[in-house]
């Protein structure tokens, strides 16, 4: 087992960092983050630039220049080793005259990958070195490794809730449920998923726009998503307005208005259609499995109690963002989750506690959910 140096550590966490900065904006490539080290110093540092190239690896080295020369790399995800619009970053890191390559993550799915990066390494005669820090890693990657093992984004689901498990009073208020500091951090989420969901309950009620008030992150997230059968989302609307440099993804069902469908592209707008399920409403597994086909890794769904619900009813989602506050509204507030269908215990969705957050007042609690429709078997436990 190898024995990590303190310099490794502080490396290979500054090339975590790298990655986590990427997050949102490399869509459908995975954010990579890469730093190149002589000794304790470093002489070059990349991440994954927006839309997936170049890559991590590539700017690390350019950045570096000569002074790669007998250096360390720290990678967050296995160099790759297939030629695409750019050469194997593999060969770039060979052709550096890099000494050693530290890579947290050696297990890349995709199957152009999946380690031949490493041995392409080690051939040209490398020290190539494995796991540092590889749990933080995977839940960077956990959107791509989803996508490339299963074909369907990484899904989390985002609520405000009251102690009671509210979102809102029957007539719909439910702002502000929670305080500024998990506001914050929402914002947050927002920046670091591809996508934000909403249902068209939440664009005819609220009239939202969808993006991150980070200072700095406004840009992201880069795509805004609807689930709206009969494209009801106004062409006045926030969403549509903006369409031209915020792009937004209507999903309609296949018998919805053409006319509608024409008109919201003319604006701008990428209208998917896809079919309906049993039950008559969109089938959500082929809506997912068509945003993975536009390039979608990660999705923050915000959408009100009847999306999400449905969303967990499909076994579409990986994780649950719980952000509770200290109010109570009882009988007299909408659930958090509707339409689950559940009527015995044995049925329930089971769900792994990961973490425990305070702000302010409010409590953010995130959990993994154990409960899904495809075999647990991805690499990537969580996104961060």
């Amino acid at each position: 087992m190898t024995e990590w140096t303190s310099t490794d550590r502080r490396m290979m966490m500054a090339a975590l960092n790298l990655a986590r900065g990427a997050l949102g904006t490399t869509a459908p490539n995975p954010a990579v983050g890469c730093v190149i080290a002589q000794g304790d110093r470093i002489v070059g540092q990349g991440a994954t630039q927006p839309g997936g190239r170049p890559h991590a690896e590539v700017m690390a080295l350019r950045d570096a220049g000569a002074a790669a020369q007998g250096a360390t790399a720290y990678v967050t995800l296995e160099p790759c080793s297939h030629h695409g619009r750019t050469p194997p970053c593999a060969d770039a890191l060979i052709e550096a005259g890099v000494a050693r390559v530290v890579i947290a993550f050696a297990h890349d799915p995709d199957p152009r990958v999946q380690g031949r990066g490493t041995a392409r390494l080690r051939a040209a005669g490398i020290a190539v070195e494995t796991g540092l820090m590889e749990h933080d890693a995977q839940a960077i990657v956990a959107g791509f490794v989803k996508t490339v093992t299963h074909g369907l984004p990484w899904i989390t689901v985002k609520l405000g809730v009251t102690l009671d498990g509210c979102i809102a009073t029957k007539g719909g208020e439910s702002r502000w449920i929670t305080g500024p500091g998990a506001r914050k951090v929402v914002q947050r989420m927002r920046a670091e998923h591809d996508a934000i969901l909403v249902g068209i309950g939440t664009v005819l009620a609220d009239d939202p726009g969808l993006r991150s008030a980070l200072p700095g992150f406004e840009d992201r997230p880069r795509w805004r998503v609807v689930a709206d059968s009969y494209l009801r989302t106004p062409l006045d609307s926030q969403l549509v307005r903006n369409a031209a440099t915020h792009p937004l993804i209507l999903l309609a069902a296949s018998d919805a208005p053409a006319d509608r469908a024409k008109a919201l592209q003319g604006d701008g707008v990428t209208v998917l259609t896809v079919a309906r399920d049993a039950g008559g409403t969109l089938d959500l597994t082929a809506a997912m499995r068509a945003l993975k086909g536009v390039g979608l890794t990660s999705i923050l769904n915000e959408g009100g109690s009847q999306l999400a619900g449905a969303l967990l009813r499909a076994g579409l989602v990986d994780r649950l963002a719980w952000h509770r506050a200290p109010i109570l509204l009882g009988d007299s507030g909408l659930p958090a989750l509707q339409g689950l269908g559940i009527e015995r215990l044995a049925d329930a969705i089971r769900l792994r506690f990961l973490a425990r957050q305070e702000y302010e007042d409010d409590v953010l609690e995130t959990y993994d959910i154990l409960s899904r429709a495809y075999p647990r078997d991805i690499a990537a436990e969580s996104l961060a």
